[in-house]
């Protein structure tokens, strides 16, 4: 199903327990938006998870259904609730509570890309974002909420895996004593988002296939997990960041030498969390 504001890709027959989703891998951009920015095509795209949603493609054929936003990060940020509108960047934005999120510029319509830098010379009309968002962050949670239910009918339980990735520098800067580096974050609001044995199984399957995983540190989990995950209802959020530097060219954006590799290694990675799944234990983790 394509939509302007994301493509989904459903399985053949009954979809497994589990949806994969990727918010901000969009790299559709409205060439007005891109003539009102102060930032070239590709710094723009700095704040981009460029090419996630091609990493986690293979999830329909495994069995799962995977949503994928069209419109960039940039435009309209889905992982932010829809009034997260920042007074700094939108012309009459309605002054609530500013939370860190938006204090930093990084609302529902962001005032920056990545390193803080200024996507726009001035404001935005307030009917400028409220079109964006209902252009496009109502028809994508709309449909995410609609999989969720569906699924969740078909199976008692649904499983959302929110696909994401990290700039390198994020981790380079996150030290965790002596241990190495995370390649893969998990990040489930320190177990409000998602059982432990959710977690557990999907970070087995990361590990089975060689990756570093941390949970919860330097990313817990933002909008989606905490507007959709509701463990003691059956309905479990886990958001996984992947480092950029395995599989692409950060300063190009391009995919890097590793992307293949990194590419059939989640396609395993997804086979194992459905086939743990299926049979209700971690399988194949000892293959």
């Amino acid at each position: 199903m394509h939509d302007p504001a994301y493509d989904l890709f459903l399985p053949d027959g009954v979809p497994a327990r589990h949806v994969f989703a990727s918010p901000h891998s969009g790299r559709d951009y409205p060439p007005g938006f891109l003539g009102a920015s102060v930032l070239d095509e590709r710094a723009i795209r700095s704040s981009e998870d460029a090419f996630v949603d091609l990493l986690f493609a293979s999830a329909p054929a495994t069995g799962a259904a995977l949503l994928a936003a069209r419109a960039p990060r940039a435009y309209v940020d889905l992982n932010r609730a829809a009034d997260e509108l920042d007074p700094a960047v939108v012309e009459q934005a309605p002054r609530g509570l500013l939370n860190p999120r938006v204090g930093a510029g990084l609302g529902v319509i962001p005032r920056v890309v990545s390193n803080g830098r200024a996507i726009y010379r001035g404001k935005i009309p307030l009917e400028e974002a409220q079109a964006r968002i209902a252009k496009v962050w109502v028809p994508y949670h709309a449909c995410l909420q609609g999989l969720l239910r569906q699924v969740q009918a078909e199976h008692g339980e649904v499983i959302l895996i929110d696909c994401h990735s990290m700039p390198h520098e994020a981790i380079e800067s996150f030290s965790q004593g002596n241990r190495p580096r995370p390649e893969v974050v998990l990040g489930d609001r320190f177990g409000a988002a998602a059982s432990p044995e959710v977690v557990e199984r999907i970070e087995a399957a990361f590990v089975a296939e060689g990756f570093r995983v941390a949970r919860n540190a330097p990313f817990a989990g933002a909008y989606i997990a905490q507007a959709y995950g509701r463990p003691s209802r059956g309905q479990h959020v886990v958001q996984v960041e992947i480092d950029r530097a395995l599989y692409m060219d950060e300063a190009a954006i391009c995919p890097g030498p590793g992307f293949d590799g990194i590419r059939r290694a989640l396609e395993r990675v997804i086979a194992r969390i459905l086939g743990s799944a299926a049979d209700g234990r971690v399988a194949l983790a000892a293959e």
